[in-house]
């Protein structure tokens, strides 16, 4: 039996170098504007490498938070940290332990495909994964997540319903995948 899942969500962040100098980071805005809002359980964690992402996954697995929210550079083969590139298999890899009962955001470039989904929705127990299936403009990015982070807390503070998801998504035009 999973034990309850918190409702609050949990960033994982990481930019190219020359991001990081522009203040583009978009998860920590998020994480900010979300406390703001009345989520002040939520973390936020700005990492470099794959084995940050390692370590900060372990925290997420033990933090027993129901949404994962990661914020950093993709392409149609995996995801890129300052340092390193993962594959979306590699990902999984990492992801399927703790994923059972818990939605995947992403704000990254391409990252709701087929391959990332397959990786992260398979014999994993996720419900779902969100996320642009084109590339994306960092203002148009933060303004659809802080909206939808809105929209579906006000809608419903202990939890996302499947139809709720769904409609927002659908109308901000994002790729939605489910189990």
């Amino acid at each position: 039996m999973t034990s309850r899942k918190i409702p609050e969500i949990f960033t994982i962040e990481s930019l190219r170098l020359r991001d990081e100098d522009d203040a583009s980071q978009e998860g920590q805005l998020l994480s900010k504007i979300l406390h703001l809002s009345g989520k002040k359980r939520t973390k936020y964690f700005y990492i470099r490498t794959k084995r940050e992402l390692e370590e900060i996954i372990d925290i997420f697995e033990d933090s027993n938070y129901r949404y994962l929210h990661l914020s950093c550079h993709a392409d149609k083969a995996g995801i890129a940290t300052t340092f390193d590139d993962i594959s979306y298999a590699e990902l999984g890899e990492m992801l399927r332990p703790c994923l059972e009962d818990r939605r995947v955001f992403v704000s990254a470039c391409q990252m709701a495909n087929d391959v990332c989904a397959k990786a992260l929705l398979k014999n994993t127990g996720c419900y779902s994964l969100v996320g642009p299936v084109k590339k994306i403009n960092f203002d148009d990015a933060a303004a659809f997540w802080i909206t939808f982070y809105h929209l579906m807390f006000k809608t419903d503070g202990r939890s996302m319903k499947h139809r709720n998801v769904e409609f927002y998504v659908k109308n901000y035009r994002l790729c939605f995948k489910n189990q």
